[in-house]
């Protein structure tokens, strides 16, 4: 395993796996600029590298996963930039076709949840607690896209139930209305998530980013045919690689295949 250091946010990479735990424990790994920029950096790199195939993003800790964004900050900037990608360097970062998993260590408020909507799974410690808690503080959850992305992904009742209220659910209600994929108990989070995350790398690279564009691009489809008739670049690249050939022929030859991301 090898891992970088910086400031605000921990590097760490094992094999395939680029694990990203936001390190600002002090203040619940609450986010300002400055953190904003080296997330937006880190997402930048497991975007570029070929070798990287899972991205996680967790927090530092076993009380928060992150609380969104850094009041204090705020308060005496007034700043809501953000660097490309968004909050967290993720919520608007729409050309991102490899996986990416939230490992939920803790609160999850605000701007934390809208790292989680923005994250294609998400498994959460049993002792997890989430929210939305932007109207209680005269806001709205509208930095990370967490309004739009609740509104497509869980059922809109349970949506406004949250987002209108501002009121707290724990994991196990989390899991229920959609939020997250598993709840599991604290001390298993880690073994958990690198499961999954081994699950993700047994499939041929090419065919998890063609099945993510295909999924999120066909969203913004009139209906299900015309999503049907569009053309999705991934997928075009992953029909033409060697990795569609190596799949049959290993299934055929009775082994495991040797993906090779081309």
């Amino acid at each position: 395993m090898s891992a970088s250091a910086n400031r605000y946010c921990r590097l760490d990479r094992d094999g395939g796996v680029l694990t990203i735990t936001l390190a600002r424990p002090e203040v619940l790994n609450s986010l300002h600029l400055p953190a904003h920029v080296e997330l937006s950096q880190a997402f930048d790199l497991y975007a570029a590298d070929p070798d990287l195939r899972v991205a996680v993003i967790t927090g530092e800790g076993e009380r928060a996963f992150c609380v969104g964004t850094d009041l204090k900050s705020l308060a005496q900037t007034g700043n809501y930039e953000y660097p490309y990608g968004g909050f967290a360097g993720i919520t608007t970062r729409f050309d991102l076709f490899k996986p990416v998993i939230a490992a939920v260590n803790g609160l999850c408020l605000g701007g934390g949840v809208e790292i989680v909507a923005a994250c294609d799974l998400a498994i959460a410690a049993d002792h997890a607690q989430f929210a939305l808690p932007e109207p209680r503080v005269g806001l709205a959850a509208l930095g990370g896209g967490a309004l739009q992305r609740l509104a497509r992904t869980i059922p809109m009742k349970e949506a406004m139930g949250l987002i209108l209220t501002g009121r707290r659910i724990d994991a196990p209600e989390a899991r229920r209305i959609g939020l997250v994929n598993e709840v599991v108990p604290k001390a298993d989070l880690a073994a958990r998530v690198r499961a999954l995350a081994g699950e993700i790398l047994a499939c041929a690279p090419l065919a998890v980013e063609a099945s993510k564009q295909v999924m999120l691009q066909s969203l913004a489809a009139p209906g299900l045919e015309a999503a049907m008739a569009m053309r999705f670049p991934a997928a075009e690249r992953m029909l033409a690689s060697e990795d569609a050939k190596e799949g049959p022929r290993a299934f055929a030859e009775k082994r495991r295949p040797n993906w090779q991301g081309r």
